[in-house]
């Protein structure tokens, strides 16, 4: 839980810190600019609330891993709730408006996970966690989502060096197989997740693994 502060405060601070003309910019995640990407955090920002608030009863269902499924194919940009979000996030017209909403319902949601009880069950998209398990899959979120946010700005504040560690390990698990040592955390994440194609090289050191990437996490 310490893990999921750290890595969403590095987050919101690295959106508060973007100058506006960067909100026009791409972000990593197919067919949004960084501002769509932004609108995003603010609903997975009311998600942590809603799920924190949610309380379940019986057994957990999943853990911090299996709470990610993978996809068939790449997202395309083309979803409906894609699409809303684009919308969403032109409707703001400023990016300091969007920037506050984000300090806003991000600072709260940060404060909710601070007091939550890890042991806590707590429902979200039909399945039961603890709720620190619920948050520990929330690096692996707040973390690619910052890779996606610097994608196409390199003097941004990257993701904290534990979170990259935490997620790759969690990609890992999911996956079935560790990525070479010679792949850096942030590399691992980038080709496992198919956020860039790996290079010839870099297909060779990963053998069989090649064959079950990208992974594509919703």
């Amino acid at each position: 839980m310490d893990l999921f502060s750290r890595c969403w405060s590095a987050l919101l601070a690295a959106v508060a810190e973007l100058p506006d003309e960067d909100f026009t910019r791409p972000s990593g995640c197919t067919g949004w600019l960084v501002q769509d990407l932004v609108c995003h955090l603010v609903i997975d920002a009311q998600d942590v609330l809603i799920t924190l608030a949610t309380p379940a009863e019986g057994e957990p269902t999943r853990d911090a891993v299996t709470y990610w499924e993978v996809g068939e194919a790449p997202p395309t940009g083309d979803d409906p709730l894609d699409a809303l979000i684009v919308r969403l996030a032109a409707a703001y017209e400023e990016p300091h408006l969007l920037k506050f909403h984000l300090d806003d319902v991000g600072s709260a949601a940060g404060r909710a996970a601070g007091l939550a009880d890890p042991d806590a069950r707590v429902a979200t998209r039909e399945v039961v966690l603890t709720a620190g398990d619920y948050l520990s899959a929330y690096v692996l979120e707040w973390t690619l989502h910052h890779l996606d946010l610097v994608a196409h700005l390199p003097g941004a504040a990257q993701p904290p060096a534990e979170g990259l560690a935490r997620t790759r390990a969690m990609l890992e698990t999911i996956a079935g197989s560790p990525f070479p040592a010679s792949f850096t955390d942030r590399d691992a994440l980038l080709v496992g997740t198919g956020r860039r194609a790996p290079t010839p090289e870099e297909t060779d050191r990963l053998g069989a693994l090649a064959t079950k990437l990208p992974l594509y996490l919703g």
